[in-house]
């Protein structure tokens, strides 16, 4: 009975209502990832990858067929991320391929080194060595 004294089955109150609810609608709108996003993350889930640990280095083999070597892109971001960028053109239409890896903290990203050859790109990040173990200290006892 209080709903319609308040007269809440009116029309106006539901449309009113509708409003409210409409945030939850643009919050999906706003947080939905851009075309591009979905794009760049469908080419690196479908690019295949082998990431081999080696002896002394670690080697990343992408398959990257119709995309020439001058159109990759190897760089190492910020926190060790190593990113691989091809660029494929077709018919005026471009497609991006690669991948993003986390290198390990013995990588070492000074001698990083890549080759394309035959649509497979080789990517290898060698090894720094191993740290030395650490000398115990032998402190002299002194007589007082």
């Amino acid at each position: 009975m209080e709903a319609r004294l308040f007269g809440l089955e009116n029309p106006l109150f539901s449309s009113l209502q509708h409003l409210v609810d409409l945030p939850d609608e643009l919050e999906k709108t706003f947080n939905a990832p851009t075309k591009t996003y979905v794009r760049d993350a469908r080419a690196m889930a479908f690019t295949p990858a082998d990431v081999k640990e080696l002896p002394s280095a670690y080697e990343f083999v992408l398959d990257m067929p119709g995309v020439k070597s001058g159109e990759i892109k190897v760089q190492v971001e910020e926190d060790n991320l190593l990113v691989i960028i091809g660029e494929r053109r077709r018919d005026d239409e471009k497609e991006k391929e690669g991948g993003k890896f986390s290198l390990p903290d013995n990588a070492n990203l000074e001698t990083i080194s890549a080759v394309c050859r035959d649509g497979v790109l080789t990517v290898t990040v060698e090894k720094l060595p191993p740290p030395e173990p650490k000398k115990p200290k032998t402190i002299e006892v002194k007589v007082v």
